[in-house]
């Protein structure tokens, strides 16, 4: 997406100076008219973008979490936003963060409302939190709002430190497993295989199998490597397609054990985020396409917009929700008696809750069942490599007594 460097005028009669990121030059005089904002000059900015990104790939969700936690809490002691974003620029680890913080003071205190200055940070600062914060200073809630952001994110590093935890061991051991397993193949059975040569007489079969294994792969491993590096690579491209990207979900949410837990994360950010979005203020359309856009997944996303269309007809919510595997009967029927209710945001936060629980206690199983699998693994596999070599060993022994 490019950047454009512009300069404009506010309501007041200010001149502002600014850059952002916009899909088009006609998309972004369209985004600063709806703000009330008279056009002066726009140009496009690449040296600013190439920075934009740089900086944005510097900046993690801890880095956001504790900016938006510093934030709420000096807001709400009643220090002015701009001495706010003065401060918290000067204490950021993150330098590239802090550069950013400086820049929304610098905006702020130039005329942009905060919501117009997080704007033009695009790639730090999400669409869930710039329409949060524009809700907040269009109803003068913003030390409450900001508030909200600060738990929601909160929330949202707890909860991917914990798919993290639960999907970081288990693929780390099995990967080690697997290379001791293929070192063992390829560098130590082949020394045997000479010993067993010079013995001669035919040897047990799963000898053999274990001498065949050996051959295929100092033969091919470099082959297969190969191969493994393509099929990588392919799959990293395919999933930054439409369909591509469709298909990756689909597979990964039909994955055992790994697919549930995927599944109850996926749920319980949905309610998360929606839930915050309306109790904000933010009206629910607008809600819905924040929701979609930031599900991380295309089936939830897919989900999300069909019930946005049929909230756009005049239908209830719960009905497209319905017909996806993603949300469960029970979210869909709690989801339901919220909005007959009136109480659609304090539905959806039970939810989340709910589904937080789940997420800890689907976690705590995998890791207690992961264990005993990856032990019994390493036992089968080193135990019937080590058999097999001994096998013939244990012959010769037994002929010569």
């Amino acid at each position: 997406m490019p950047n454009f460097k512009y300069t404009v005028k506010n309501s007041e009669g200010k001149t502002v100076n600014g850059n952002a990121d916009a899909k088009s030059r006609e998309n972004l005089i369209e985004l600063l008219r709806k703000e009330d904002f008279t056009i002066i000059s726009i140009e496009e900015d690449a040296n600013v973008q190439q920075k934009s990104v740089a900086a944005a790939k510097k900046v993690k969700l801890e880095d956001l979490v504790i900016f938006s936690r510093q934030l709420a809490t000096m807001v709400e002691a009643g220090i002015p936003l701009v001495n706010v974003l003065d401060i918290l620029g000067q204490q950021v680890e993150n330098k590239a963060f802090g550069e950013t913080v400086k820049k929304l003071k610098d905006d702020v205190e130039t005329g942009s409302s905060f919501s117009q200055a997080l704007a033009k940070h695009p790639r730090i600062f999400s669409a869930l939190y710039i329409n949060m914060v524009r809700a907040g200073e269009s109803s003068g809630m913003l030390d409450e709002i900001l508030n909200r952001v600060a738990v929601y994110l909160e929330k949202t590093a707890t909860l991917q430190r914990k798919v993290k935890s639960a999907m970081v061991y288990p693929i780390a051991v099995i990967t080690i497993s697997i290379a001791i397993t293929i070192f063992l193949l390829v560098k130590v059975v082949p020394t045997f295989k000479g010993i067993f040569d010079m013995l001669g007489g035919s040897l047990p079969l799963p000898t053999q199998i274990l001498l065949g294994v050996s051959d295929f792969l100092r033969k091919w491993f470099v082959y297969g490597l190969v191969g493994v590096i393509v099929a990588v690579i392919a799959i990293v491209r395919g999933s930054k397609t439409e369909s591509g990207k469709l298909a990756l979900d689909t597979i990964v949410l039909k994955l055992p054990v790994f697919g549930n837990i995927i599944k109850k994360v996926s749920v319980a950010k949905f309610s998360r985020t929606f839930s915050t979005l309306v109790k904000s203020g933010v009206p629910i359309l607008s809600s819905l396409d924040i929701v979609a856009k930031t599900s991380g997944n295309k089936i939830v996303e897919k989900a999300v917009n069909n019930a946005k269309k049929a909230v756009q007809e005049g239908k209830n919510l719960a009905d497209p929700l319905s017909k996806t595997s993603v949300f469960p009967p029970m979210v869909v029927r709690m989801i339901s008696v919220g909005e007959q209710a009136g109480e659609l945001e304090k539905m959806l936060s039970k939810i989340a809750d709910f589904y937080d629980e789940q997420v800890d206690a689907a976690v705590d199983g995998l890791t207690s069942l992961i264990e005993p699998m990856i032990i019994l693994f390493l036992g089968v596999i080193v135990g019937g490599i080590v058999l097999a070599i001994f096998m013939p060993i244990f012959k010769i022994t037994e002929i010569l007594g």
